[in-house]
């Protein structure tokens, strides 16, 4: 994070198809309690609770429809909340804020090296070298990390 997070109130996007339901309870919970634009984005159907601080945006489906939606309304007040980090490196490039649901933020200093893990695995996947799941489910740890981080965010933001 760095000194630009010292600027207008920030709003939130995420990129809710893959968003695990804790953490976006908890945004539900920040929004309220700070009265932050949150706008969740997916291409299936959201029920959010009531709340003037909460939208829901339904995309097309097609491949990164909600990706393309997210960049193009991206701002630099902007904390995105994705764990793809594709989206997270064009948000990177808007000169916005992305933080994944385990707590990390993605920075310039650290999405290039993320970005090329990400296609190296995509591509040892891809030839059949590797198999297996994904990433491990979130845990409580994570759960706490991406609280503590996103209430740290919001915390300098609304200075």
């Amino acid at each position: 994070m760095s000194e630009k997070m010292h600027r207008a109130k920030c709003e939130i996007l995420v990129d809710a198809d893959a968003c695990p339901k804790v953490i976006k309870e908890i945004l539900y919970r920040a929004a309220k309690r700070l009265s932050i634009k949150a706008t969740f984005y997916a291409n299936h159907g959201l029920t959010l609770p009531a709340s003037p601080f909460l939208k829901f945006v339904q995309v097309p489906g097609g491949f990164d429809v909600v990706d393309k939606r997210i960049v193009d309304e991206v701002n630099p007040n902007s904390l995105v909340i994705t764990a793809d980090i594709p989206l997270a490196f064009a948000v990177i490039q808007k000169g916005a804020f992305a933080l994944n649901p385990r707590g990390q933020f993605y920075t310039k200093e650290n999405i290039e090296q993320r970005l090329a893990l990400r296609n190296f695995m995509d591509e040892m996947r891809s030839s059949g070298q590797m198999t297996g799941g994904g990433p491990a489910p979130l845990n409580n740890r994570d759960q706490q990390a991406f609280a503590n981080a996103l209430d740290s965010f919001l915390a300098k933001s609304l200075k």
